[in-house]
């Protein structure tokens, strides 16, 4: 952990994604991956309306996802961020998300130099995932 003085540290906690569709994409990474919703909030940002689905670390001490709606602004662009999951079975996780809405890039490979098979696909509003399972 990084030190900031005094004491404390900071760690990384939690990210937000920027959808257009908080149901649709809410129902697509609970079905794909297995995410749990703890919560949901309506607040501002800088003066601007916001909506959000909160899901729990999928491991202990790991970050949050939280999915963010604007609710002034339109579609957000998809290409800002690359979502990287872990998992047990990435030719599941795929079959999981294309049936899901998402779309699958580059099929699942096996990378021997790294010790893990990976894959990417989209979830259901062009989102990148990163897909990755440890051999």
């Amino acid at each position: 952990m990084a030190a900031m003085g005094q004491g404390r540290s900071t760690h990384f906690g939690f990210t937000k994604l920027l959808v257009d569709d908080l149901e649709t994409t809410s129902a697509f990474y609970k079905s794909v991956c297995g995410l749990v919703e703890t919560g949901r909030v309506d607040a501002r940002i800088g003066g601007r309306a916001i909506s959000e689905i909160l899901f729990a670390p999928t491991a202990d001490g790991g970050p949050t996802f939280v999915l963010l709606k604007f609710l002034d602004a339109p579609k957000p662009t998809n290409d800002e961020v690359i979502l990287g999951f872990q998992t047990d079975d990435v030719d599941r996780f795929v079959e999981r998300a294309v049936a899901a809405g998402g779309t699958e890039v580059d099929a699942a490979r096996t990378d021997p130099e790294h010790g893990i098979k990976v894959a990417f696909v989209t979830d259901c509003e062009g989102h990148l995932i990163e897909v990755v399972q440890i051999l």
